[in-house]
């Protein structure tokens, strides 16, 4: 098949699973084509049947601001038109549905091709709950061809936020489990742990939702029992106030602000914890990509989450906002070497049944009833 995939190219939940999709369906034989306003993030090396069309913006003294979904659409055409694409496949529903709808309606008189929507969070349990954006967003999801979730509760969230008819199809997200896991290596450990110290790891994007200063103050309950450091990747609005933070709990030294990284299967490698006590996370692959590298996670709540950590298995799960009991569960896996090992265990166990092996076949099921069969009913399991 030729498929078109349109995402943000940033560090994001999102971007990141449309990528990692796009060169998994690659390897197994088919023609994708990344049409965005720059190189996602996790397409370094473009190899084989892989694509990038750059979404151009133009200037025009009269508008006072930039015409992306416009644009977005003109770009969809043309690369539908000129490499015969069968699927448009977007992930995110603003402006990516709409564009992708626009694109459908002036192609339909000489070409036939099929809108697959992928919801990933914010953009349905946010950005499309603005009053202005609402409606937008209920017609793109309706008008698509066939609509995916990665979670039960970002399912059950949309139809009831959004009030839909239209079948709502749960694929999960999933991990590259032969590049996600765990591999020992002692000198590129010590370079966080000199003294042993046990290694916390969190992974985001230090948007407020990911509640990255109470990732600071678990830290702070935690190696004031067991001597510890912390790693925090990735970057953000809420990396100021993190560092801010840190410096008044008088633990900076004991913090590396890591930044955005690619080498993160040889940092979670290094963890043996991971936090992720998020206000929303419709899923975590953050989490599911650390528990591929054999490191529980103690997180919240929230969203998808309990979906993914189990409970007692894999790490911990608390209410939000619940600093005091995240930490107490940290200090039971760090304190206890047994039991961590065997957290480690359970967790990479977890983490394959959400190997790609298991969930691309399900996106290839999806795109073969679109084209086969438009409108029917489908089982993606």
């Amino acid at each position: 098949m030729k498929i078109g995939i349109t995402c943000y190219p940033t560090y994001g939940g999102s971007g990141v699973v449309a990528t990692e999709l796009g060169k998994a369906l690659a390897q197994r034989g088919h023609q994708i084509h990344f049409i965005s306003y720059s190189l996602p993030v996790r397409l370094e090396n473009i190899v084989g049947d892989v694509f990038f069309h750059e979404v151009e913006m133009s200037q025009y003294p009269l508008f006072d601001f930039p015409l992306y979904t416009d644009s977005l659409a003109s770009k969809m055409i043309d690369v539908a038109k000129y490499h015969d694409l069968d699927i448009l496949h977007v992930h995110y529903a603003i402006p990516h549905a709409t564009s992708a709808y626009i694109a459908k309606q002036i192609l339909s008189p000489t070409k036939d091709i099929k809108v697959i929507t992928t919801l990933h969070g914010t953009d349905v349990t946010l950005v499309g709950l603005e009053p202005s954006f609402l409606p937008l967003v209920k017609f793109s999801i309706e008008q698509s061809d066939y609509v995916t979730s990665v979670s039960r509760f970002l399912q059950m969230k949309t139809y009831t936020m959004y009030n839909v008819e239209k079948e709502i199809h749960v694929i999960p997200n999933f991990v590259d489990i032969n590049r996600f896991k765990r591999t020992e290596n002692s000198q590129f450990r010590s370079r966080f742990s000199s003294e042993g110290e046990k290694v916390i790891v969190h992974v985001s994007n230090f948007r407020a939702v990911k509640r990255v200063p109470d990732v600071v103050r678990i830290f702070d309950i935690i190696r004031k029992s067991i001597p510890s450091k912390l790693l925090l990747v990735g970057d953000g609005p809420d990396r100021s106030e993190s560092e801010r933070l840190a410096r008044e709990l008088g633990i900076f030294d004991d913090i590396r602000f890591l930044g955005k990284q690619t080498r993160l299967p040889e940092i979670l490698s290094a963890a043996d914890l991971m936090l992720m006590p998020s206000q929303s996370e419709s899923f975590g692959l953050s989490a599911l990509e650390a528990m591929s590298c054999s490191v529980p996670v103690v997180s919240s709540s929230t969203g998808g989450l309990p979906e993914l950590v189990v409970h007692g298995e894999t790490g911990y799960i608390a209410e939000l906002g619940d600093v005091q009991r995240m930490a107490k569960y940290a200090l039971e896996l760090l304190g206890d070497d047994r039991k961590l090992e065997l957290f480690r265990q359970n967790a990479r166990r977890r983490a394959e049944k959400f190997s790609e092996d298991i969930i691309i076949p399900q996106y290839e099921k999806l795109y073969e009833v679109a084209l086969n069969e438009a409108g029917a009913s489908v089982d993606v399991k």
